[in-house]
């Protein structure tokens, strides 16, 4: 496609996709209609860049669809400021439209082709404020060894699961918020905010989406 075709697409997906769900925020909708979401699109599915829905990755990975990563960045309302925790790099989309209102982004992903695929991505698109991580993240000991730090402002997780495992939960700083997919089957997009001691949780949507990889089971003690 060329370039007047390509911003074209992106124009009707942000009308058709995002704007009529209720995702308003006239800088977001801006930074969406001139990012390229065909670059972080393997090439042989690049033509379902804008389409409606997930796009398939390698290692049997999906991207979130496009109405997912926008109501993310619309619930964050980031200030520019934040450093922020991302689990589940994928092609590096999300982290780069995370790091374009944020400070710095860690992103944390398990499969090794996607670590290198999401860093040829970031390069080539000149983001640089994205530290890709090959890591599972649901192991704290693994976590712990790749120097994963604390206090994150914000934490993305970007697959679903049935709850946010403390380890990781203990990586948020004191006033700061996450976003998680919770459930199992149809999971919920959930936005947690902690504010002074004080804790919110706002349910955002409905959706399906796959598993996070790499859940470490709890170890059972036998008498």
């Amino acid at each position: 496609m060329d370039t007047a075709t390509l911003y074209s697409a992106r124009r009707n997906m942000v009308e058709y996709q995002i704007r009529c769900c209720k995702v308003l925020d006239p800088d977001l909708i801006d930074m969406l209609i001139n990012s390229p979401r065909e670059k972080y699109v393997p090439e042989h599915v690049a033509s379902l860049a804008y389409m409606e829905g997930s796009v398939p990755l390698p290692q049997h990975q999906e991207m979130l669809t496009p109405l997912q990563e926008a109501q993310i960045l619309q619930a964050l309302a980031l200030k520019g400021d934040e450093s922020i925790l991302e689990i589940g790099t994928g092609t590096g989309y999300l982290s780069a439209l995370l790091a374009l209102q944020a400070d710095t982004v860690v992103s944390c992903e398990i499969h090794a082709e996607l670590v290198a695929l999401a860093n040829k991505n970031l390069s080539e698109n000149g983001i640089e404020q994205v530290n890709v991580v090959h890591v599972n993240a649901m192991d704290k000991e693994a976590l712990t060894a790749a120097g994963i730090g604390k206090d994150f402002d914000v934490i993305v997780l970007a697959a679903a699961l049935e709850h946010i495992p403390e380890h990781i939960q203990n990586l948020l700083a004191a006033n700061g918020q996450m976003i998680a997919f919770i459930g199992k089957e149809i999971v919920t997009l959930e936005h947690h905010q902690f504010t002074n001691g004080m804790h919110t949780k706002i349910g955002i949507t409905e959706t399906r989406l796959l598993p996070m990889e790499g859940i470490v089971k709890e170890r059972e003690f036998v008498f």
